[in-house]
């Protein structure tokens, strides 16, 4: 395949690419967007398409590579010569940014992993995983085919295993990566991840504003966090 992945482009300045979680579907991520573009050029990567009419249709089950390859696709397509992105990805999302990062350092000047659920790197991770598998995907999902598909139906059928089974790699580019959890997550699993993945990586942590869906719930907040940790980021590496 040679046609860039799906993708959205708004505002001015600096490339940030966002690589949304669940089944990679935007929705709801306008008010985050619309906050960010006016410090940047946000590209909002869609890597199923779930946005651009796909949404019903066959898809097969999602491996973190094939995230992580299209998304450079899409930098390639917008970044210009010779300047690096930033990338924000969150859940799954985060996942493929971290993923991005290993496989493609050259063209990141860095990364935030906001809540990356690859809780296999916990000394009980495969307990945990199964624990989170069961307690998502339980009786009642969602299609993810049909004229009835979702894109959480997707999410379960599709991401969540593959993705939840995935390791980093055990030593970012020093400086490039930030783990970044939210405030409303104290306590939980996720939160839990976050912090041990940030120690074994030996990468900044970070706390943002809200729960797991904080891009949703406080997009206002997420993003001047967001932006400020990318700041942060530039004048460290300056």
């Amino acid at each position: 395949m040679t046609d860039t992945p799906y993708h959205d482009v708004t505002g001015r300045g600096p490339v940030l690419l966002l690589v949304p979680g669940g089944a990679g579907h935007p929705m709801g991520l306008g008010p985050l967007t619309e906050r960010l573009a006016a410090r940047f050029t946000v590209v909002t990567y869609d890597p199923l398409g779930l946005a651009h009419g796909r949404l019903g249709r066959p898809v097969a089950e999602q491996w973190v590579a094939d995230w992580s390859e299209g998304a450079r696709r899409v930098l390639e397509e917008v970044l210009p010569a010779g300047e690096p992105a930033y990338v924000c990805g969150t859940s799954s999302g985060a996942i493929a940014a971290m993923d991005l990062l290993a496989r493609y350092p050259g063209r990141l000047a860095h990364v935030v992993a906001h809540e990356p659920p690859c809780v296999t790197v916990l000394p009980d991770g495969a307990e945990r995983r199964a624990e989170l598998i069961e307690q998502l995907d339980g009786p009642g999902r969602p299609p993810a085919e049909g004229e009835s598909a979702t894109p959480t139906g997707v999410f379960l059928a599709r991401v969540l295993r593959p993705f939840s089974a995935y390791l980093p790699a055990p030593a970012p580019p020093p400086g490039r990566l930030t783990i970044a959890v939210g405030t409303g997550s104290r306590g939980q699993l996720l939160h839990r991840t976050g912090v041990f993945l940030a120690g074994r990586l030996g990468c900044a942590f970070a706390e943002f504003p809200g729960g797991h869906l904080g891009t949703l719930d406080h997009p206002v907040e997420f993003a001047d966090a967001l932006a400020e940790t990318l700041r942060s980021s530039a004048r460290t590496s300056a």
